[in-house]
Parts: structure tokens; C-alpha cells; sequence
């Protein structure tokens, strides 16, 4: 076991793919609600890599899984890659909470996408 064995005990992964819209985001809330499931602090990672679109009906779902694990303690990064998605994030002013991450470990490792770009040698 390494140095984070306790803290991967509480960590969480939703995975989505399609579309994320008012007929998907009931079983994309269920799963967030799923993972946060239990007591103590969470740490949650939502991929929405496979997303290929996504509406602001995903964002009460994302905010309240948000607020529920930062009162734990804990945070929930999301993994993504399409402009979609972040355009969604930019549009209602949530790039500060969420952050883009490019992949779980960097999640995991807070090393959002802009920074870890930035850090890369020329």
C-alpha cells in the first residue's frame, strides 16, 4: 500500500459517454449520488471524455455533488476533453470549480490541463 492507501479507499469514479442532456442526466445524477454514497469525506472523479454533448441540465447534478463532497472534506474533479463541455462550464462561470483535467491521474494529482501544458518544456 502507498502513502494515499486510505484516501483511494474513499475515492470515487462516474464515468459518462453520448450525450448528456434532460433525458440522460437522471442516471448521470443517480451515479453521482451512488458514489457518494456512505460517510466520511469523498473524493470523486467524474470522466466525461466519451461525452459528446453536454447541456446545462448536467450542472445542478455536478454542483450539488460538488457542495455535498467540499462539506466532507473531500472534491469532485472532472476529466474531459471537448470544447463542448467546457464551453458549458465557461457559459455560467463554473471553470473555477471544475477545473479541466486531462486524464483520472492528473484528477487524482490535481494537475489541471492548463497547468500541466504550462509546465511541459517548449
Amino acid at each position: 500500500m502507498g502513502p494515499h492507501s486510505d484516501l483511494l479507499v474513499k475515492l470515487r469514479t462516474v464515468t459518462a459517454g453520448g450525450e448528456l442532456d434532460l433525458t440522460t442526466v437522471p442516471a448521470f445524477a443517480h451515479d453521482l449520488e451512488d458514489a457518494r454514497r456512505g460517510g466520511g469525506q469523498r473524493f470523486v472523479i467524474v470522466d466525461l471524455r466519451a461525452v459528446t454533448f453536454m447541456d446545462g441540465s448536467v450542472l445542478d447534478p455536478l454542483c450539488a455533488a460538488w457542495e455535498d463532497c467540499h462539506d466532507r472534506l473531500g472534491w469532485v474533479r472532472v476529466v474531459h476533453n471537448r470544447p463542448c463541455v467546457s464551453l458549458v462550464f465557461r457559459a455560467v462561470g463554473l471553470l473555477d470549480r471544475f477545473p479541466r483535467y486531462a486524464g483520472p491521474r492528473d484528477a487524482w494529482q490535481d494537475v489541471p490541463a492548463d497547468r500541466a501544458a504550462a509546465d511541459r518544456p517548449a
